[in-house]
């Protein structure tokens, strides 16, 4: 496919993050598409559409998307995107970090964004539209599943495997080889010790197990 636009969907924090790495690589989006006009200066000089439905405009065949909303917990405005773009034929690019550390063992999906100072290490998996927060570490043999969030500082040890649309907040550690299953979320600051099913949540120093 020869790319002729680069869209970042998104005028929010996140979005900046995003549009700040690119600008470190020189690779500036040539439009961005929003609900509401971004107020950041950062996005000044690039052209703003409109909503999400002004993208249309511009042929799949040759655009490529960067997904530029956030996820807070239990939220899928960001999976639903994604998933809405992809059906119509549109493919997201990958936003990485000049200063994240990726083994060149690891597997990367569609529209992976890894921020700056995260390490990913050897044989890690990472699935289509998944976010590494800044300095959050993967250990070796990870896998994170489609739309999983790792929040700033959060730790995976190795191992782990997260289901699709699993949410680990900023300075949670995952301990080796447990599975947190889809849509669980694991709040900030919590140490997981133990398997999570599906829907569950974990909250806290005791780790308190919730079903939502």
């Amino acid at each position: 496919m020869q790319t002729k636009h680069l869209i970042l969907l998104g005028g929010g924090g996140h979005a900046k993050v995003l549009l700040s790495m690119l600008m470190k690589q020189h690779n500036v989006p040539s439009a961005v598409c929003a609900m509401q006009a971004p107020q950041s200066a950062m996005f000044s000089a690039i052209p703003f559409l409109g909503d999400d439905s002004a993208l249309l405009q511009y042929p799949a065949e040759t655009t490529l998307l960067i997904n530029g909303v956030g996820a807070l917990p239990g939220s899928k405005a960001r999976q639903q995107l994604f998933e809405r773009f992809s059906a119509l034929g549109y493919r997201f690019a990958s936003v990485i970090a000049k200063e994240a550390l990726i083994d060149p063992h690891c597997t990367l999906g569609e529209g992976v964004q890894i921020m700056p100072g995260a390490i990913v290490n050897a044989d890690s998996q990472i699935a289509d539209n998944v976010i590494i927060n800044t300095a959050a570490i993967i250990e070796h043999d990870c896998v994170l599943q489609r739309h999983t969030i790792v929040s700033p500082g959060a730790i995976l040890c190795g191992g782990v495997n997260c289901g699709e649309n699993s949410y680990i907040g900023a300075g949670a550690t995952v301990i080796q080889g447990l599975t947190l299953g889809s849509n669980s979320i694991v709040a900030a600051g919590t140490t997981v010790v133990r398997n999570l099913l599906d829907n569950q949540s974990i909250y806290g120093a005791k780790s308190v197990i919730k079903v939502k």
